[in-house]
């Protein structure tokens, strides 16, 4: 390149709904880079979605922009037209069509030789967003990014001279110190290139020696010394070079970072050091404008926040982002995963619903991606799609296309791909999914379409788990049996369909490193106050219409309670489940969905952070990152309860992949929330030729001291002089070796002898039979999983049970019937117990006169107004009604402690 015209500007606009396809007279005008919609043009959107947000300007059709430029204003001997990202476009030139482009993740290039210094002509490009040869994923969902219609990014004329370098392609070499060149030089058979590189984002800063290479048959073949002490690129250390290309005064320029990133047995490896992946889910999801940005601030802010929070990995949901995303990534240290726009089913030819034009359209795709984004040092790993079903045989066969074309990154089938029936193909370099046989699960939750339940969702709460012994069990596994015909139903996206279905190998053991998809989805109660933050184009009716719900059953004066109270359970599962993880040796990393929330998808507001990546304020990014970052300490229990009297052991392990850190001292200390000590310790201790996991000490404790309230204690975990620190919230429960129910007037229901009680004036305790319990929730602990009216409706359609539904608990805790069942106004982990033995009466239509002590949160698709423990004046008397089971409570130190609390206060 050897100078460019900027573009960007002013263009005449004209909205072709019906797709006419001729050029048309122009009536408004645009600016461009941007979309028609958050340009806010064509009709008014007033539909109110709930699934997503609403894209109040949208647009499906063609979109015509057209401007007069003067291409005698470039001096140069070859001409292209650059477009950086946009959907499907034909170029006109004064009229005459030119050509047109498909690639919905990268540039539209349009080689314009013939015009270069002839006068002023007028350039029309129609964009269309509708008649992709596919369906585009994430790309083109109004569940993520929405399906826009526009410019976006750099829109300019490139001039070049007569010769100059195309299709570049760097390979790094960090055992010789050398970079391989190879290009197209279009223009000239033979001749001389020099290739220089220079650091930029380093302290120290780094310039090889030019060096000049031959070149003949028009392809540069360079191999570039940058010398003994060049820099590396990592996550922790993310030097980057510029090296550039000059073939006869034409320049290209190219960000390079001096790296290896490929897998051993079942890890990642990064120059050698092994990497374990922490990822994040990527829909590309930017509320404010509704498409992916392209400038390199954005994409800066928000991955600075993921790491914040202890990513070093980004998936792409069916997407790929643009450059500036990948130059960030190359800037921060991040591992990026690109993956085709395609969720579906691959086929051979003959076989039913065959669409050869778009698997053809598809491995173009990803060719593009290789050649346009191949060359960033962040680019290590790249997937053929989501949840994909189909011909093993052609995925296998598209990844050993890209395989001999780009060696520089790893491959893999896909995410989660045939679900049940999992695999590894011959050309896989890594495995993502969610399970490896059906009861051989490798995340905390699933939505109960994809039962069994995971850990989090169905065990008492602990710190105790991981996934080593599933991943190699020792004794044979159930596998997931197809019907008779061969078929099995799945969900896809929103919905469900049927796919053919393979034999499952109930012991398959991966030999590649192993990624576990998608974990988490605990979702939090909207937060209301964010409606005002939606200020373009995309509006959240979602939420004015989740907000007008809860009103209508009297229920909005909660809505902040039910916001927090759903979010502390939801950090606390989040927390369980990454610690799983990382206790985990025979994991190779994580795919978290997600830090962030997705606005989509029934509106799954499953993030610490909202849909604009902001804290919601309930757990800081330091706190975070305790139990997720390069390094973390973990302490292995079995319980966060404890029992006046009980003894208390823990063992302290460290997950540790931060390059250079060998060992230290490790202290530990447990205190009550008032500082007041337990007891604690400390030890030295060192890493061994460089393990990534390391046993450290054991916590012990004879005798927990006697409570007369539940009372929290928390466990500090540290290694002196580091960020690596850790704490758990215990509770201590008084001993209660037997419920004393005399005095105490308790009923199953409200007969005649109760209400003679009442009317003189007595508490009577009511605590119903739950198998007889009309009208009411069954008690389930864990936060909803990702959404529940989405899953819901995806379990009728497949005949499996409605998920539960319910978000936590928000609880009266200064309410004297709780007097002796202290703890938070949310669900802590003594409350588990009682929840799992209870069923939460639906008060929707008999509310009045009723004060709720406990209350179950009930998700924002059906806002039923639930109780798990309340109470009512009558006849002078007061009822308290409590819908646990206290036969079973009493197996339990905690549900002993909350029977007497209980009975105590109906006994006042």
């Amino acid at each position: 390149m050897i100078n460019r015209l900027d573009l960007r500007g002013e263009w005449k606009l004209c909205l072709d709904k019906d797709c006419k396809g001729a050029i048309p007279a122009f009536n408004d005008t645009i600016v461009l880079p941007n979309t028609t919609s958050n340009a806010k043009k064509g009709e008014y959107n007033s539909e109110r979605e709930t699934g997503f947000l609403t894209d109040t300007y949208k647009f499906e059709g063609h979109a015509w922009f057209a401007r007069s430029v003067d291409f005698s204003a470039l001096d140069c001997e070859n001409l292209k037209l650059y477009l950086e990202r946009t959907r499907i476009t034909e170029l006109y030139m004064d009229g005459k069509r030119i050509g047109h482009r498909e690639s919905l993740c990268t540039p539209h290039i349009y080689d314009l030789n013939d015009y270069i210094g002839t006068g002023v002509h007028e350039v029309a490009i129609c964009v269309s967003n509708v008649g992709y040869k596919t369906k585009g994923g994430h790309l083109t969902s109004p569940d993520t990014q929405t399906n826009w219609n526009g410019i976006t990014g750099r829109i300019e004329l490139i001039g070049y001279k007569k010769a100059y370098a195309d299709n570049v392609m760097i390979w790094t070499d960090i055992h010789s110190k050398t970079v391989t060149v190879k290009a197209d030089i279009v223009g000239a058979q033979k001749g001389i290139a020099v290739i220089s590189a220079e650091s930029f984002n380093s302290d120290r800063v780094h310039c090889p020696k030019p060096q000049s290479f031959d070149f003949e048959g028009g392809k540069l073949e360079a191999v570039y010394a940058m010398g003994e002490d060049c820099l590396m690129w990592s996550e922790h250390s993310p030097n980057l070079y510029k090296l550039k290309i000059d073939v006869d005064g034409d320049f290209s320029e190219h960000v390079i970072g001096m790296r290896e990133f490929k897998s051993d047995g079942g890890k990642f490896v990064i120059n050698g050091e092994k990497t374990f992946l922490r990822g994040k889910h990527d829909g590309m999801i930017f509320p404010k404008t509704a498409f992916a940005p392209t400038d390199l601030d954005e994409w800066l802010r928000v991955m600075k926040i993921s790491k914040s929070y202890g990513m070093n990995h980004y998936r792409y949901h069916t997407c790929c982002p643009p450059e500036a995303a990948f130059l960030a990534a190359d800037m921060l240290g991040i591992y990026m995963e690109p993956q085709l726009p395609f969720w579906g089913t691959i086929t051979e030819p003959g076989e039913e619903n065959h669409n050869q034009e778009e698997q053809d359209f598809l491995v173009s795709e990803g060719f593009n991606m290789l050649k346009f984004f191949g060359n960033h040092a962040s680019y290590c790993m790249m997937s053929m799609g989501n949840e994909l079903w189909g011909s093993k045989n052609i995925i296998n066969d598209i990844i050993g296309r890209y395989k001999a074309f780009d060696s520089r990154h790893l491959y893999t089938q896909g995410s989660n791909n045939y679900q049940w029936f999992p695999n590894v193909l011959d050309n896989d370099d890594f495995f993502v999914g969610v399970r490896l046989a059906n009861d051989r699960l490798i995340r905390g939750s699933y939505a109960m379409c994809d039962a069994p339940l995971g850990h989090v969702q169905t065990d008492k709460p602990a710190a105790n788990h991981d996934y080593d012994s599933v991943i190699k069990p020792q004794k044979h596994a159930s596998a997931t049996q197809a019907s008779e015909d061969g078929t099995v139903q799945i969900q896809y996206g929103t919905t469900m369909k049927t796919v053919k279905a393979s034999d499952a190998d109930a012991d398959f053991v991966p030999e590649v490193p192993i990624v576990t998809h998608e974990i988490g989805q605990y979702e939090t109660y909207p937060n209301f106050k964010e409606i005002e933050k939606y200020t373009g184009s995309l509006k959240a009716r979602n939420f004015e219409i989740f907000r007008e719900r809860l009103d209508e059953k009297g229920l909005l004066p909660l809505a902040e309670d039910y916001f927090e109270c759903s979010g502390k359970l939801a950090v606390q599962c989040y927390k369980e489940e990454l610690e799983a993880v990382f206790r985990s040796h025979r994991l190779g990393g994580f795919q978290i969905l997600d830090i962030q929330d997705f606005s989509g998808q029934g509106t799954a507001l499953v993030g610490i952070l909202d849909a604009f990546m902001d804290s919601k304020g309930l757990i800081s990014d330091s706190e975070w990152r305790e139990f997720c970052n390069d390094a973390v300490l973990l302490a292995r229990f079995d319980s966060y309860v404890l029992e006046s009297g009980s003894p208390f052991t823990a063992e302290v392990e460290l997950c540790n992949y931060r390059p250079g850190f060998n060992g230290g001292k490790l202290k530990w200390n447990l205190a009550y929330e008032n500082g007041k000590k337990i007891s604690g310790g400390e030890v030295d201790f060192n890493i061994n030729n460089g393990e990534n996991y390391t046993n450290i000490c054991g916590v012990n404790i004879d005798e927990m001291p006697a409570v007369s309230n539940n009372t929290k204690a928390v466990l500090r975990i540290e290694i002196v002089n580091t960020d690596i620190v850790n704490h758990y919230e215990l509770w201590v429960i008084p001993k209660v070796d037997k419920v004393e129910l005399s005095g105490a007037y308790i009923f199953d229901s409200i007969d005649g002898e109760a209400e003679k009680l009442l009317k003189s004036g007595k508490t009577v305790l009511v605590v119903p039979e739950l198998s007889k319990l009309e009208n009411s929730i069954e008690g389930f602990y864990c936060q909803d999983f990702w959404c529940y009216h989405m899953f819901c409706e995806i379990s009728r359609m497949m005949n499996k049970p409605d998920p539960v539904g319910t978000m936590g608990l928000l609880i009266d805790n200064e309410h004297p019937a709780l007097a002796g069942f202290g703890g938070e106004k949310y669900s802590t982990p003594q409350w588990w117990e009682i929840v799992q033995n209870s069923r939460s009466e639906i008060l929707d239509d008999c509310a009045e006169g009723k004060k709720v002590i406990v209350r179950t949160i009930d998700n924002f698709d059906r806002n039923h107004n639930l109780a798990l423990l309340y109470e009512y004046e009558k006849d002078g008397g007061k009822v308290v009604v409590c819908n646990c089971d206290f036969e079973k409570l009493s197996c339990s130190p905690e549900g002993r402690a909350f029977v007497k609390s209980v009975v105590d206060y109906v006994k006042m």
